[in-house]
């Protein structure tokens, strides 16, 4: 009897618990697996280099960009009228130099497993592509084909110690993570310093939120190009958000 009682006990305990819980579906998407959002309007805020973003450098100022002698000469050969004769107005506007370049963002989802970034500045689209690998000989472009991945956490899911002031966005990953390659040769800045088709560009995407509630994302560049290239170029952008499209005005590519 005494057991009789106990298995009772239980399984009223079980049945006032009620069923478990489902656990919960994986994602089926890049768009549901997103544990941030990128998306929307973003205005650069030049940080650092205002010298040589702000305005087209002087010919042969390539300072903080480490190219080799092969770099350098073809950087001094820069014609800008050269440029556009040929049509190739573009060649700053490419995806290893264009983030760098003063203007907005437009930051939305082509598709569940598409993010589409379209600046202003010289009107360009960048798609970035989850779960897949750049295909192989396609044909090179200003924007190549870029392969994204959310990145894992690397710095735990609490906030910062006080008095950093800001928080990290999401609670499973860190940033996105891009790799773009089949890219059309171009230049890093609109002065002339060349990258080759063979370029790799790597980035990586850090979303925060200020204490006032901004949103902003710095996006972290390494151009890899041994062709042009001495060591990896790298440097940091920062975007800030926007309540909507004010300042919003595409533009077409510039030579000089």
């Amino acid at each position: 009897m005494k057991y009789l009682l106990a298995w009772v006990a239980v399984a009223t305990a079980y049945a006032q618990l009620g069923p478990a819980p489902a656990k919960p579906k994986p994602p089926r998407n890049a768009k549901e697996a997103a544990p941030v959002d990128f998306t929307g309007y973003w205005v650069s805020v030049v940080t650092e280099d205002w010298r040589w973003r702000m305005v087209t450098p002087a010919k042969g100022d390539f300072a903080s960009i480490p190219l080799n002698p092969e770099g350098r000469k073809m950087g001094n050969a820069w014609d800008p009228a050269k440029d556009e004769a040929a049509g190739e107005q573009c060649r700053a506007y490419g995806a290893p130099a264009v983030m760098r370049i003063p203007g907005r963002l437009h930051i939305t989802w082509a598709d569940d497993n598409t993010l589409q970034i379209d600046a202003d500045q010289g009107t360009q689209t960048r798609l970035l592509h989850f779960g897949g690998r750049a295909p192989q000989g396609g044909a090179a472009s200003w924007q190549g084909y870029s392969v994204a991945q959310w990145e894992p956490p690397v710095r735990g899911l609490g906030s910062p110690q006080q008095g950093l002031g800001a928080t990290r966005e999401g609670a499973r990953g860190r940033s996105l993570e891009v790799v773009t390659t089949g890219l059309r040769p171009g230049y890093l800045r609109k002065n002339g310093p060349p990258y080759s088709g063979g370029a790799i560009l790597k980035e990586y995407f850090d979303l925060s939120i200020e204490r006032n509630g901004d949103p902003w994302f710095v996006v972290t560049t390494i151009v890899e190009d041994p062709q042009y290239l001495s060591e990896p170029f790298v440097a940091s952008t920062n975007f800030k958000k926007q309540r909507d499209a004010a300042g919003w005005s595409p533009g077409p590519c510039s030579a000089r």
